[in-house]
């Protein structure tokens, strides 16, 4: 995708983005970093080409709508109802056995 034989990425780029990264690469890895990540570039670049001024960024390729219901408000529990299946109920309030400090 690059033209002609001029790289984006050198080798020696890439094995100083390899020190200050603190990785030990082999002269295979950085020969194999230096190309992927040169197709990398070269690919970034031509999709730079082709974007358009009159374009919008977007976030999604496909537009998204709000799929959630409206809020309706509708009548809640009373504190009878609320309270009908505790265990323990102490001054219109659960009971529960009490975690922090004086244990009972």
């Amino acid at each position: 995708m690059s033209s002609g034989s001029e790289s984006a990425i050198s080798r020696e780029e890439v094995a100083h983005l390899a020190r200050l990264s603190r990785l030990a690469l082999t002269d295979e890895e950085l020969d194999q970093y230096a190309q992927q990540l040169d197709s990398i570039l070269a690919h970034v670049a031509q999709v730079s080409e082709v974007a358009a001024d009159e374009v919008p960024g977007t976030a999604h390729p496909a537009e998204l709508a709000n799929v959630l219901r409206p809020d309706v408000v509708v009548p809640g529990l009373t504190t009878d109802q609320a309270l009908s299946g505790a265990p323990r109920v102490e001054q219109d309030r659960f009971a529960v056995p009490q975690i922090l400090g004086e244990e009972q």
